[in-house]
This record gives C-alpha cells, sequence and structure tokens, in this order.
C-alpha cells in the first residue's frame, strides 16, 4: 500500500523521545485533515506479562491541540511550581470548587 506525501505528514512532522527512568516519553507533533497542528504526548512503559511470560509495553497519550496550549502550560507551570515551593498560586481553588461542564467537542476522525 503506497502512502500518499499528505498522509506521511499527517503522521507526524515532528518526534522527540524523552527517556526518564522506567519511562519514556514521545512528544509528537501531527498535523489534522483541517491543517491544524497538534501535540501528542505519550508515557510508555515496559512491563512483564507473567501470564504470557514476556514485555509489553504500556502507553498512555494525550492529546494537546494548539487552542489549549496557553493554559495547559499556564497549570503545568503552576503545578511544577507547587512542587518545587508547596506555595499556591495567588488565584488557586481547587477541582471541587471550580465545577465546569466539560464536553467533548472533537472527532477522531480529524486525526487521520
Amino acid at each position: 500500500m503506497e502512502i500518499s506525501e499528505n498522509q506521511e505528514n499527517r503522521d507526524g512532522l515532528f518526534s522527540r523521545a524523552v527517556r526518564a527512568g522506567k519511562r519514556t516519553y514521545f512528544f509528537d507533533v501531527k498535523v489534522t485533515r483541517d491543517d491544524e497542528k497538534y501535540l501528542t504526548i505519550t508515557e510508555s512503559k515496559r512491563r512483564f506479562n507473567n501470564e504470557l511470560g514476556r514485555f509489553y509495553y504500556e502507553k498512555h497519550k494525550l492529546f494537546l491541540y494548539k487552542e489549549d496550549f496557553e493554559k495547559f502550560f499556564k497549570g503545568l507551570d503552576e503545578a511544577m511550581h507547587f512542587i518545587e515551593t508547596g506555595e499556591y498560586p495567588a488565584d488557586y481553588h481547587s477541582e471541587s470548587e471550580d465545577k465546569q461542564d466539560f464536553t467533548d467537542d472533537f472527532s477522531f476522525e480529524d486525526l487521520s
């Protein structure tokens, strides 16, 4: 099966693997059918299956879209600051206090 140049680009524009102890993180920039770039962050851990007697990789993925970058990185920065200093941000409120209604408004078809 021949892969078109357009499909090849959609599969990955940029990729970086970061080894961190027993985990590997993959940062992949991809593009939707509508030519919008997005980031996937994949955590991969090597595990052993006792029943099968072999190793496998457990993966967790996060899809991050351009319109969410600013809020995502602000939240990440605040969380890392808290880890390092124990100080809450000035505008901090717990998740239970924040009763937002979250909806999914994307189509997985846009990702392929």
